[in-house]
């Protein structure tokens, strides 16, 4: 009888440590409750991951790749619909990664190397925006002055990247529990968006607000 290959044990300690440190936060977790959580040694551990920030840079490439082929798109942006797809999608690998944003600050002063990447991905969702801001001007979805797409493009990249961490602290012991995502993305996108509603054609206006309905009721 021919077994079952096991799944790769890098990969298993790397599942299980990001639902760990998304539930509990990153300095709550330590690689001795990893192991446990996993069922194997922490000689085992430290065979593939020799130190912490080994599995917190791992976790953190695969962030970073997900949201570089995301913001890739950002150029293909025409209309709030697409607008509001691509802003819940990035919603959804932000929180994917939600320890990464929910600790931020601490893992950047301890991190350097994270310190350093996460400098370009705020680099490359500003370059995504302002990509995005100029396909919905040129096809009219949106009205706004050249001057003002960098400030613009910058604000909504602020609210973007700390939400979740508003999230938090608006309500620490339930905002970032499996069971709320989906109102939690959904207002992360609709502020995101409604930067936009100063610049926004009128019909692409009313759109957006309908989009906020429809959402709102199905939640």
């Amino acid at each position: 009888m021919v077994k079952k290959a096991p799944r790769r044990t890098a990969e298993r300690i790397l599942e299980v440590t990001l639902a760990l440190f998304n539930r509990f936060g990153e300095p709550n977790v330590s690689t001795t409750l990893i192991s446990a959580e996993l069922g194997i040694s922490p000689g085992n551990l430290y065979y593939h991951y020799p130190a912490k920030d080994e599995l917190i840079n791992s976790l953190f490439d695969r962030h970073e790749q997900a949201l570089n082929e995301l913001l890739n798109a950002g150029e293909d942006v025409r209309n709030v619909e697409d607008a509001w797809f691509f802003m819940h999608t990035l919603f959804e690998i932000i929180w994917q990664s939600r320890f990464l944003y929910r600790d931020l600050n601490d893992l950047l002063s301890k991190n350097r190397r994270l310190e350093t990447h996460f400098q370009l991905i705020l680099k490359n969702k500003t370059r995504a925006v302002k990509a995005m801001l100029g396909g919905m001007s040129r096809s009219g979805a949106i009205q706004i002055d050249s001057r003002e797409i960098e400030s613009t493009a910058t604000s909504m990249v602020v609210v973007l990247t700390y939400w979740l961490s508003y999230e938090y602290v608006r309500d620490p012991r339930h905002a970032l529990e499996a069971e709320n995502v989906q109102l939690a993305l959904l207002r992360g996108a609709h502020h995101v968006l409604n930067l936009l509603a100063p610049y926004l054609e009128q019909s692409q206006r009313s759109h957006l607000l309908q989009l906020v309905e429809a959402y709102n009721s199905a939640s």
